[in-house]
């Protein structure tokens, strides 16, 4: 995860931790079948209480009012001067780092069409815009990176200027800091193949971790702490978020940054994060008034975690309904994960896939009340949705939503087949089934359904883009359960797919963790190669697509920091949607 705060030890005192065993195994007997004579015997995950109440949520304060409004008017005065500054003739180099700057300090989404016009003709003289660039690595690096990062095809053969008649990298970069962070960061753009850019990450990396060790990174302009920042984990796999937060504070006394734009990124990032505590009301009411969490103690009652994931896949202030409805569906995806993965019967579990594939009312009767209430949540959710869309926009998402769930429900029980069966799958098996249980295909439907640019012919079209998901859903399964393996097989859940390839391959954990994590560089690359668009609705879809494993390295990198969410995760969502940037 990435670290903007100091660790601090997660302690769960031992005899809080009895108590709530104790209070859960009560509540389980209570919460047995009612066409049972016998309560059947319930496992239980001993998942900690959610930490933040709806009382807490309600009391998040914002911004006042006036103090709004005066910020919002400030904001349109640098608006302005930041177009101004997108519009001046500049050289290409100074427009590259413009753009670059104004992305990661979180306010590109503010210029979308003057950044689009910039790098769309750039690219269309892509040869000469090289040539000009043909001596310097930064300027050439960025442009590469622009470019790929925003859907526009670009050849590694931009960088062979750089390398000398045998290949390498040329001696003239190594002593380059700043350059060598650029290219760095570009050769994480690199898709299936690419030796060009494999060779410059090597190099890059390797430069730039030796000048670390030397201690001959100047801290002039806080070079120092970019280069250990990327060192950590490269810019392509960040959460865009919190990297937003941690340039807008990096930048703070670096003076080759225009103050205004400093100022800029400062107030809109307050006034979105407002916005942020304001969704978060609207939610933590929807979901207290649902009761799930007291009716059904054995979930990872995870409101704002929840939140965060969905701000993580989209964070612009236009996208809050994609947000409201991802946040949501991972509330009650989360609560069906912990029905089948520890809480229900095989048999209960049948029953219940059954009912949620049929979509069937009627056969909610078989079904015991704690399932009632999950299936009817569920189907509230689905049409009160479908009915929001149909009625402004004349579409009709519910079948595809119908079957997003469907598929969900039918991942988990198969995975409580094989646990109850005590079966280790064989990896491709797992995979296959895996990319649908993390989730990946249903937060895919739901953002591609609520977006506002959604036509009738795109929803025709959107079983076409299952095939391109794929690799996202893969990095989704392959973080989790990287992160989350051995505390699931602690408590008793199937192999997860770090088990699996010990099994299969016979090797140990450590060499499976290595060798997984070269697979997930793979899936990296196929990722970056989907990267291209033609409209507005494809920009946004694949954009949420990288989003997904960037926000589950997020949460997975350290640890389970979703079921384990009292410590880092907690910093985490103080920082980015309850603690302003001071100005």
């Amino acid at each position: 995860m990435i670290s903007v705060l100091p660790r601090r030890p997660m302690i769960v005192a031992a005899v809080e931790h009895r108590g709530l065993q104790m209070f859960r195994r009560t509540l389980q007997v209570r919460s047995c079948s009612s066409t049972s004579h016998v309560a059947p015997l319930r496992r239980s995950a001993n998942y900690h209480p959610n930490i933040w109440t709806d009382e807490h949520v309600q009391s998040f304060t914002s911004t006042s009012t006036a103090q709004q409004e005066e910020n919002r008017e400030r904001i349109n005065v640098l608006k302005e001067q930041t177009r101004n500054l997108i519009r001046e003739k500049q050289q290409v180099a100074e427009q590259l780092q413009l753009i670059d700057q104004l992305q990661q300090l979180g306010v590109a989404y503010h210029f979308k069409d003057e950044i689009a016009d910039v790098l769309s003709h750039l690219h269309a003289s892509l040869d000469h815009v090289s040539s000009q660039l043909k001596d310097d690595l930064h300027a050439t690096s960025l442009l590469f990176r622009l470019l790929r990062a925003n859907g526009f095809s670009v050849s590694q053969g931009l960088f062979e200027t750089f390398r000398d008649e045998k290949g390498n990298f040329e001696a003239r970069c190594e002593n380059q800091i700043r350059e060598l962070l650029s290219l760095y960061e570009a050769s994480y753009l690199e898709k299936e193949g690419e030796t060009v850019l494999k060779e410059a990450m090597d190099f890059a990396t390797e430069q730039l971790k030796g000048f670390m060790e030397e201690g001959s990174v100047p801290e002039a302009g806080g070079l120092r702490e970019q280069v250990a920042h990327a060192l950590q984990l490269p810019l392509n796999w960040r959460l865009e978020r919190a990297q937003h937060r941690w340039f807008i504070e990096a930048c703070r006394g670096d003076d080759t940054i225009n103050p205004l734009l400093l100022e800029f990124a400062r107030l809109d990032y307050n006034l979105v994060q407002d916005m942020y505590k304001s969704e978060l009301r609207e939610l933590s009411r929807w979901w207290s008034g649902l009761g799930l969490a007291e009716k059904l103690p054995f979930f990872r009652d995870r409101l704002l975690e929840n939140y965060l994931w969905a701000l993580g896949f989209t964070y612009e202030p236009e996208s809050w309904r994609c947000r409201m409805i991802q946040a949501k569906s991972i509330c009650l995806i989360t609560l069906i994960d912990d029905i089948y993965d520890v809480y229900g019967t095989l048999d209960e579990l049948q029953l219940f896939t059954d009912a949620i594939d049929r979509w069937d009312l009627t056969a909610m009767d078989k079904l015991p009340e704690y399932m009632k209430l999950c299936f009817f949540a569920i189907f509230n959710l689905v049409h009160e949705e479908g009915y929001r869309v149909m009625k402004e926009k004349g579409l009709d998402i519910v079948p595809d939503l119908k079957k997003a769930w469907g598929d969900q429900s039918k991942s988990y029980f198969e995975e409580a087949k094989w646990f109850h069966h005590g079966q280790t799958p064989k990896l491709k098996e797992y995979m296959e089934n895996g990319l649908v249980s993390i989730a990946g295909p249903i937060i895919l439907s739901h953002a591609y359904c609520v977006a506002k640019d959604l036509t009738g012919e795109a929803l025709k079209i959107f079983p076409s883009y299952y095939e391109i998901t794929r690799s996202s859903s893969i990095l989704f399964r392959l973080y989790d359960d990287m992160g989350t393996s051995t505390d699931e097989l602690e408590r008793g859940d199937v192999p997860k797919y770090v088990q699996c390839y010990m099994h299969e391959k016979g090797v140990s954990e450590e060499v499976a963790r290595r060798e997984i994590r070269e697979l997930m560089r793979k899936y990296w690359r196929e990722l970056n190669a989907s990267l291209s668009w033609d409209s507005p609705l494809e920009e946004y879809f694949m954009n949420i697509q990288v989003n997904i494993p960037r926000t589950a390295q997020f949460f997975y990198q350290d640890g389970d920091g979703y079921g384990k969410a009292y410590g880092e995760t907690k910093s985490q969502i103080i920082l980015l949607l309850l603690e302003p940037i001071q100005i």
